[in-house]
Formats: C-alpha cells, sequence, structure tokens
C-alpha cells in the first residue's frame, strides 16, 4: 500500500461500533474527499469507556483494514474519539506579560498564555485535551478573537480547558496502537459531531447539537461562534433496546431489529402487527407495545437534555434550534418528538457536501467519524484552530429510572 502522506483519518470508538473515514486532502483547497470508510461491531466498552482492551482494538483493527482496502492506502494515525462523563470542562485565565509596546503578538505568545491558564488548575489525574479560548484581553482592550499580529505588553486569555480522565485515556490509546495506529488527537465525540453538521450561521445564531449514541447522548451548545456549554447523558440508543427486550420478552438482537425496522419516536394512533424472523421463527410484536416502551425511554433521556439547556442557559432560546446527529436520530419521527419535548425547532444532522465515496458517510451515525477526519485534516495542514471548537462536559448522571418507565417495565414483566 502506499504510505499517508496526504490523508486524513478519523476513528470514532462507540460502545457498540467502530467507524473509520479516510480523507483525501486536495493540495490547493485543502478540503478532504471521502476515499476510504470502514465500520466493525465493538465491545470492551461501556458508557463510551474501554473496560476490556481486546474487544475495541479489533474493532479499531477491522474498521481500519477496512478503509484501507478501499483507498489503497497504509493509515499509521488517526484523530480518534472520546466519551464519557468523565469529560469535563472547566473555565481559565491567565495573564502574561509579552514584551515592549510594539511586540506583536505571534503564535509562541497564544502558547505560552495557554500554558499559564492550565497550571495547577487541572488535577493530577487527568489529563488536558484542549484548551478553547473564548476571548482574549490585550492592554485593556476586551473581547478580542485573535491577538495574533497585535501590539501590546499584557496578554489574557479566557478559555475553557477539557479534559479527561487518565486512565480513560490511556486506556482508549492503548487500544488504538493495539490495532497499530497512532493517535494524532484525542477529541471529545460532540466536538466531533459539532465539526460535521453545523454551519457558521448557526454557531453565531446560537444551536444545540444533540448526539444520540449508542450508551450517551451529548448536548453541546454554541452561541457567536463559540462553545457555552456540554453535558453528558449517560443513556442512549443501547437503553432503547434493552428496555424492548425486556418488555417484548425477546433477546437484545431481536429488539435492536425491532427498533431499527418498526420503533416510531412519536406513538402512532393505530396498532398494527409486526414481525420480525430469526433462526426460521416468525416473531410478532404490536407497534402499540413498542410505542410505549420507545416512548418512555425517550421521555427520560429528552427531560435529562432538557435539564442540560437549562444548565446552560438555553433552554427554548437558541434561534437556530437544535441539530439531532448520532445513530439515534434515524429513528422515526425523532425530529418531532424532539420539538414537543424541547419547544425548539430541530433538523436531523448528517455530513453533506464531500466528494469521493460521500455517500457511504451521509448518515447521521457517520457525523463523529467525519469530523473527526475534518479535524485529522487540520492537523495536516498544520491549521491550529482545529482545536478551538471543543467540548464542555458537565458530566451529569442520571440515578434512577423515571417512574414512568418503571411503570411500563412492570407492565410488561406481569
Amino acid at each position: 500500500m502506499q504510505e499517508q502522506s496526504r490523508y486524513a483519518v478519523g476513528v470514532d470508538v462507540g460502545t457498540t461500533m467502530v467507524r473509520c473515514v479516510v480523507g483525501h486532502i486536495d493540495s490547493t483547497t485543502g478540503v478532504p474527499t471521502v476515499v476510504g470508510v470502514g465500520t466493525a461491531p465493538s465491545s470492551g466498552m461501556r458508557k463510551g469507556s474501554v473496560v476490556n482492551l481486546q474487544g475495541p482494538a479489533k474493532a479499531i483493527d477491522e474498521a481500519l483494514g477496512e478503509a484501507e482496502r478501499m483507498s489503497g492506502y497504509e493509515l499509521d494515525d488517526a484523530t480518534i474519539s472520546i466519551n464519557g462523563s468523565h469529560i469535563l470542562s472547566t473555565k481559565a485565565d491567565g495573564m502574561i506579560a509579552v514584551g515592549s509596546a510594539d511586540h506583536a503578538i505571534d503564535e509562541e505568545d497564544l502558547a505560552r498564555v495557554e500554558e499559564v491558564a492550565t497550571v495547577g488548575k487541572v488535577p493530577a489525574n487527568r489529563e488536558v485535551l484542549q484548551v478553547i479560548p473564548h476571548s482574549f484581553r490585550l492592554d485593556g482592550q476586551d473581547g478580542i478573537k485573535d491577538p495574533v499580529g497585535m501590539t501590546g505588553t499584557r496578554l489574557e486569555i479566557v478559555a475553557n480547558v477539557v479534559s479527561a480522565l487518565v486512565p480513560n485515556l490511556s486506556n482508549l490509546r492503548k487500544a488504538a496502537e493495539s490495532a497499530t495506529v497512532k493517535p494524532n488527537q484525542v477529541v471529545p465525540a460532540v466536538l466531533a459531531s459539532a465539526r460535521a453538521v453545523l454551519n457558521e450561521s448557526q454557531l453565531e445564531s446560537g444551536v444545540a447539537v444533540i448526539d444520540l449514541g449508542g450508551s450517551t447522548t451529548s448536548v453541546a451548545v454554541f452561541e457567536e461562534g463559540d462553545l457555552q456549554y456540554v453535558g453528558v447523558v449517560p443513556m442512549g440508543g443501547v437503553n432503547v433496546t434493552n428496555d424492548l427486550a425486556i418488555c417484548l420478552k425477546t433477546d437484545p438482537e431481536v429488539a435492536e431489529t425491532v427498533k431499527l425496522k418498526h420503533a416510531s419516536a412519536v406513538p402512532r394512533k393505530n396498532s398494527q402487527g409486526v414481525s420480525v424472523k430469526k433462526d426460521g421463527e416468525v416473531l410478532s410484536f404490536s407497534t402499540k407495545e413498542i410505542d410505549e416502551v420507545v416512548e418512555a425511554r425517550l421521555e427520560e433521556i429528552f427531560e435529562a437534555v432538557e435539564k442540560e439547556l437549562q444548565k446552560a442557559g438555553r433552554a427554548g432560546q437558541l434561534p437556530s434550534g437544535v441539530v439531532l446527529t448520532g445513530g439515534g436520530a434515524q429513528m422515526k419521527s425523532i425530529a418531532e418528538f424532539a420539538k414537543d419535548n424541547l419547544g425548539l425547532a430541530v433538523k436531523i444532522g448528517k455530513p453533506t457536501g464531500f466528494g469521493g465515496v460521500a455517500e457511504k458517510v451521509d448518515q447521521p451515525e457517520f457525523s463523529t467519524a467525519v469530523g473527526l477526519m475534518l479535524i485529522d485534516s487540520d492537523g495536516a495542514r498544520g491549521d491550529s484552530d482545529s482545536s478551538k471548537k471543543a467540548v464542555k462536559s458537565s458530566g451529569s448522571i442520571m440515578k434512577s429510572t423515571s417512574s414512568k418507565l418503571k411503570e411500563i417495565l412492570d407492565k410488561f414483566k406481569a
């Protein structure tokens, strides 16, 4: 195979699936064209964290191998995703003296002030993923977005410092390295998804990205071009599948098929019979039963999402509304359900506008992998700005099942 000279690679290490996207970087525009895609079912992950190295390592290796065969290129490094409520973001500030009054601020000055902002503010058991500047202040002038080239003697920064637990990061890196891929960057999954599905107008006016994953639902709020808030709800599509398995008295494999083919986020007025084949047997279910279970769990998830928006101070107050993405965004009527429960305009976000084999990644479940590839392409072009659109996680934990969901579960257990 050829070497990976002008290629960008994103690897989304999810709880249930690993997805890899390879982009060829145009030498003139720097815009990637999708040339390789690989997927593999994953195991050994729980709520975004590695609990068994062999499972994700095997899945990463398989997904990379498929992408290599499609692209014809040997993939040695990549930007990979991390997820889970252990990801935290804290507001930080720092100040440095930069020399004489005619000194022009340069990238070295930015690196220094960012380092000062993090010193002593991240515990020893955490590693800084990114420092995301919100604004700079130069000799008393506030609200500066990019001070490079400006002159002054005193540079201050207000930023979000995104960090993750060292053991979680270490295990993720070990899994990747076991698959012979070196992580260039480790990026929170919701950041990557936002990069793939949001436009500048949405970022400026105010928008929330809700990434409906397998075992987590992440919320990121943007306004005035900057990230304002991130929260992680430790529930996702797997919870819906497990509820269906319990209530329909079937196994998770059948429940997953029922969810993907027959579930609706908004209950249907008329109940119908649906069937699923397994091992030569035809299993029958009613849409009324399915809808009751799905609605109960989705209500719990979106109640938690609403609380995250309230923490951000943006509940019902986002001009560009909500963009749903991730695998869960494919459920029938999910946009209508989200609109009714959040009181905001809702769109489904998926990666678009790419050449090559773009049709293989134009679904919501590929948003994170495509976003990672785009961030990786920034690094390949030496674009340091890729770190500026990071996430902030509230680390919220759901400790109990809602009373309505318990009623539904008890009803079907009887």
